[in-house]
């Protein structure tokens, strides 16, 4: 008997006995569903974070006081270090040679007011023109800080698409007297839109020269204050990476004074760092999945065994025949066999559609992402044919083990 006709018995059986059909592969398709579903989620979710952190800039390095990755029982050691000063960031620049671009930067929340209007909980950034280089950012009308609104501690501003949207509506910002605190600042810039990155609109962002930042918002930064710097370093190129961070670190260490037996008390972080500690998490998950998922499997598994050793009883004189007649062992276990992986195959694939059902209308309804892959596709297809092979073969086995007198003897 060919392949061909194998299936046509195999599909002339389930659809033979529908009901029974269906529960038995209820439990592959339950573990399939799962894992379809799951791999599209977190498909989604690489690509979104991946998208997300390329926005930090994938190259750049961030010295800071605090590493992004801390325990709970690092963090109030961790706060003890030494604050990052605009000196440091002076340092770094003028000692560097791997580095293209370096751009200190102060960050604190504010509140915002135009005309009776007001927000609160805007990011006020002070920093340098390379900032923009760096992170690539862009204007959609008006300019970005030059280095004489530095020099000259200019009360300039340059805003974020949502101040823009909230606080004027149809109004031209530019040219405009927006009041940071209680400091009237002159918008000369509105910046292109960007949207959200891990939950945080990054539209919410008034940008300002750090001198005045300094002079009218924090004071200046010194080792000792509750405000620290953060530092970004664009490297001339990503093979450059390790020997600017070691350059970094040289200078960092000689303007603290630390003893070549005491670690670093500042970090330097990267996105690459983030993408780590991601990676960990989801693979984490992800094994959980398939450990919860094997389970829902194995039982549909069992249950295809089982119904394949119901077929082979109510099918013993069909093969008594069949060997009568000339069939070998491989022929009789490869129909069984067969017929037990289209069982679990189609409930892999009506599993697979289901899966890939419920991720979008999840998606949908919150709004987060899934991706359909190839591999999720692969995975998900494997596993059915992995369930029937592993579970048929036994069914198979004995029914070809048959002896073909006894067969036909039996009623």
């Amino acid at each position: 008997m060919n392949l061909k006709d194998s299936l046509r018995l195999a599909f002339g059986t389930i659809r033979a006995h529908k009901l029974r059909s269906a529960l038995t592969t209820l439990g592959v398709m339950i573990g399939v569903m799962t894992v379809i579903g799951m791999l599209s989620f977190i498909d989604g979710l690489n690509s979104m974070v991946a998208n997300q952190l390329a926005a930090l800039g994938t190259n750049t390095l961030y010295v800071q006081k605090l590493p992004w990755a801390m325990t709970r029982q690092d963090i109030d050691e961790l706060r003890k270090r030494r604050s990052i000063t605009i000196g440091d960031a002076d340092a770094i620049r003028s000692n560097v040679t791997y580095a293209k671009y370096v751009a200190p930067m102060l960050s604190s929340s504010q509140k915002v007011m135009f005309r009776g209007s007001e927000l609160t909980g805007v990011e006020l950034v002070g920093t340098v023109p390379e900032y923009q280089l760096i992170l690539d950012i862009k204007v959609d009308s008006g300019r970005q800080i030059l280095d004489i609104d530095l020099n000259q501690q200019r009360m300039v501003a340059m805003i974020g698409a949502t101040i823009a949207n909230e606080l004027f509506g149809d109004r031209d910002p530019l040219g405009q007297m927006l009041t940071i605190g209680n400091r009237h600042f002159s918008i000369i810039g509105v910046l292109a839109e960007k949207g959200t990155s891990f939950g945080v609109d990054q539209d919410n962002i008034i940008i300002i020269p750090i001198t005045s930042f300094i002079h009218y918002f924090s004071g200046p930064i010194t080792m000792q204050s509750e405000q620290s710097a953060t530092i970004l370093v664009q490297p001339q190129s990503p093979d450059a990476i390790d020997a600017l961070k070691g350059q970094i670190t040289g200078i960092m260490r000689r303007r603290r004074a630390l003893a070549p037996n005491v670690p670093d008390d500042f970090s330097i972080n990267t996105a690459e760092q983030l993408l780590n500690t991601y990676r960990a998490i989801t693979s984490g998950v992800f094994t959980l999945m398939i450990g919860v998922t094997s389970l829902s499997l194995v039982v549909g598994g069992i249950g295809i065994m089982n119904i394949m050793l119901v077929s082979v009883s109510e099918r013993i004189k069909e093969i008594g025949i069949r060997k009568a007649l000339g069939a070998r062992r491989s022929d009789i276990r490869s129909q069984f066999l067969i017929e037990a992986v289209t069982l679990s195959c189609t409930g892999g694939i009506v599993g697979m559609l289901l899966g890939f059902l419920v991720a979008f209308i999840a998606s949908a309804i919150t709004n987060f992402p899934v991706a359909v892959s190839f591999g999720a596709v692969l995975l998900g297809f494997g596993f059915s044919v992995f369930v029937g092979v592993f579970f048929g073969w036994f069914p198979s086995s004995r029914a070809a083990a048959m002896n073909p007198i006894e067969a036909l003897r039996h009623e």
